[in-house]
């Protein structure tokens, strides 16, 4: 059992340094590529001094993300989970309410509604898209709530249930309309953890169009990087201006004076962080081009290994591929570690997937339907080295 274990982890090391040119060194998961005028725009910044949260490159970056996604708003804010955290004060969450997140996900999606005094209520996933399972949520919902005066509310705690957050999981898509029937009819907020899917599309519309909120990372290991980073995205001009005003410490506008008409948070986007990121989303269109090539690759590769299988877009679906993903058999799970342990021996940068959010310390007492599916899935995954710059010896 050994040798087969050695076996397979060795196999999976060749295709992956075979598939991306890389016979030896370190193979890292995700790394950022500069390849444009990222240099240019940040020095600009320097010489010119407009290094913080004030500058000409906040308003374009936002300008660029609305462009690309088609959304009227973007608010640029400094990172993905503070990006959420707004999301969620402005869909009403307060605390006491529960929130409905996938237990599949980063911890920052639980986090941040716990910045609210929220309980993050956990539901499963579904092998199709990686993400929240709409079917199972709406048999779970008819079970265990009641709408009261067009509030819904959990039977068993009897707080009210305010939001649902569907996270698009290493940039796959969530079955948008499906979830968003199921909100509507239990009267849910829908806020899109797009975290990781800039450059995403359902049914040829960019995600983060389908809930009121959404947010997006630009951390050093995402598909675009501004250092860290992050957006909120609607299509409501009433919570975009309200998302920037808190974002920016709730303060009056007013040339000399202090004046801060509600608790607020010191959330924006610094200049120089920007410019990086107007440089990036000019090379955006390429890099997904490539990582798209990169999968190509990758799933003829691995159609000719035995037990596992390189998981891809599904149906009314683009992704933009950002971390690639393995699927074990489930009569092979059991090797996940041995895999892992052989990759990282031989210097490439494999990992498995986020260990379930229900099973940390400090959300294990949170309320939870049968998570049966995100289990499998995380016994199951493994992501695999996805950098842009891999793509050229694919």
């Amino acid at each position: 059992m050994e040798t087969a274990r050695r076996s397979l982890g060795t196999e999976i090391v060749e295709v992956i340094r075979r598939v991306t040119g890389q016979a030896g060194g370190t193979l890292p998961l995700h790394e950022p590529e500069f390849s444009g005028n990222e240099w240019t725009y940040v020095k600009e910044c320097i010489d010119t001094g407009w290094v913080s949260s004030v500058g000409a490159y906040v308003d374009l970056f936002e300008k660029r993300l609305q462009e690309f996604t088609g959304i009227r708003y973007a608010v640029a804010v400094v990172n993905g989970t503070a990006a959420l955290h707004i999301c969620l004060m402005l869909s009403g969450v307060r605390p006491g309410d529960e929130v409905l997140i996938p237990s599949l996900t980063f911890i920052a999606t639980a986090n941040a509604v716990s910045y609210c005094g929220a309980i993050p209520h956990f539901v499963d996933n579904e092998f199709r898209t990686l993400g929240l399972d709409s079917a199972k949520l709406q048999d779970y919902l008819q079970d265990i709530t009641e709408i009261r005066s067009g509030i819904c509310y959990n039977k068993i705690t009897g707080r009210p249930i305010r939001a649902v957050i569907p996270m698009h999981t290493f940039g796959h898509a969530v079955d948008m309309d499906r979830l968003v029937e199921v909100a509507n009819r239990y009267s849910l907020q829908v806020i899109e953890d797009a975290a990781e899917a800039l450059g995403t599309y359902y049914k040829g519309k960019h995600v983060g169009n389908w809930g009121t909120l959404a947010a997006l990372s630009f951390n050093g290991n995402k598909i675009i990087t501004t250092g860290g980073g992050g957006a909120i995205l609607t299509n409501d001009e009433a919570l975009a201006k309200k998302a920037k005003h808190l974002s920016t410490t709730a303060k009056v506008p007013h040339s000399w004076e202090y004046v801060h008409d509600e608790i607020g948070y010191n959330y924006r986007l610094p200049n120089l962080n920007a410019a990086l990121g107007c440089a990036q989303m000019e090379q955006l269109p390429v890099y997904l081009e490539k990582k798209r090539k990169l999968a190509e690759v990758y799933c003829k590769s691995f159609s000719e290994i035995d037990g596992l299988r390189f998981y891809t877009e599904h149906e009314f679906t683009r992704s933009n591929y950002w971390l690639n993903v393995l699927l074990l058999d489930v009569s092979i799970a059991d090797q996940k570690d041995e895999i892992l342990r052989i990759a990282h021996s031989e210097g490439v940068m494999v990992r498995p997937a986020w260990k379930l959010l229900h099973q940390l310390d400090p959300y294990r007492s949170c309320p939870q339907m049968n998570l049966e599916t995100a289990g499998q899935l995380a016994s199951r995954i493994i992501n695999i080295p996805s950098s842009v710059n891999l793509a050229d010896q694919a």
